[in-house]
């Protein structure tokens, strides 16, 4: 009896495959509005998740996550994004954490639909924090005295070379209680139904090891982006990371000047007592 041949199509096809392209999104560093390298915002973002979601041939979109937090803006909007694009464009986001998804970074990895962590990652630290310096004692001793004059009694609200005053620390604990509620119920949302211990214990602002979340249904499972896509979607994956564009002209910076050093000092202890963020 003669073995039937293979009908030619199947053969070519087997051969002329094309393998199955997932397009790879890192997001790595502090989440900050500002435009330095190194910081995740929305505007560095959306240009690599718009071109991670264009590619209309891939089974699922993978992001990493490795940050420890930062703008409670900057990191809604960027969760916001990733879950609208996945919305839009009916696929699944794989989240895989690597270092920490803390704070801020867990706020973005709650826009997947599956988080995957390795056993030793730091996850949670659902939490607000605003932090700042006094230096009331310090310019007293130096023979500083320093001038302010305001528009609005409460213009001056964390003023480090002011005593601290106790309204103003109510009207902080407020400010921070609000942004808390954000992260909260974006956590409730995201991880509806998974969730596996009290209000309590996961929104005090502690952060655990990745094992320890996925008993907290804070995340999915263990998984690193290798092993876990090849076994979804098979050995012959090919994983395109989406990474921004570099001018083709670029010249390497090498250094602030005197004047910016000291400008941007003067920022940090002026201005950035102001910012709440999201982080550890």
């Amino acid at each position: 009896m003669s073995q039937t041949p293979m009908p030619k199509r199947n053969w070519l096809s087997r051969v002329f495959k094309r393998p199955t392209t997932i397009p790879v999104v890192r997001l790595q560093g502090v989440i900050a509005a500002d435009q330095r390298p190194g910081r995740l915002n929305i505007a560095s973002v959306e240009p690599l998740l718009a071109r991670a979601f264009a590619m209309k041939s891939a089974p699922a979109v993978a992001i990493v996550v490795n940050s420890p937090g930062g703008s409670p803006v900057q990191s809604r909007l960027i969760s916001k994004r990733i879950r609208d694009l996945a919305d839009e464009n009916g696929k699944p986001v794989l989240v895989f954490v690597e270092d920490a998804a803390a704070s801020g970074g867990y706020f973005i990895a709650v826009a997947g639909d599956e988080i995957l962590v390795d056993p030793s990652s730091i996850v949670g630290s659902i939490g607000v924090i605003m932090a700042g310096f006094g230096f009331v004692g310090a310019i007293e001793k130096l023979g500083i005295e320093r001038r302010v004059h305001t528009a609005g009694r409460n213009k001056s609200t964390l003023d480090p070379f002011l005593p601290e005053k106790a309204e103003d620390v109510e009207r902080i604990k407020q400010f921070e209680l609000d942004i808390h509620e954000v992260f909260i119920d974006h956590v409730k949302d995201g991880r509806r139904g998974r969730l596996k211990a009290e209000d309590d214990i996961l929104f005090t602002g502690q952060w655990w090891t990745g094992l320890r979340g996925i008993e907290l249904g804070l995340v999915d499972g263990v998984g690193d982006l290798q092993g876990t896509l090849r076994e979804r979607f098979g050995k012959q994956i090919v994983l395109k990371h989406i990474a921004p564009k570099r001018p083709l002209f670029a010249l390497p910076r090498l250094g602030l000047s005197a004047g910016a050093m000291v400008e941007d000092v003067t920022h940090s202890i002026e201005d950035r007592a102001w910012w709440a963020r999201l982080g550890l």
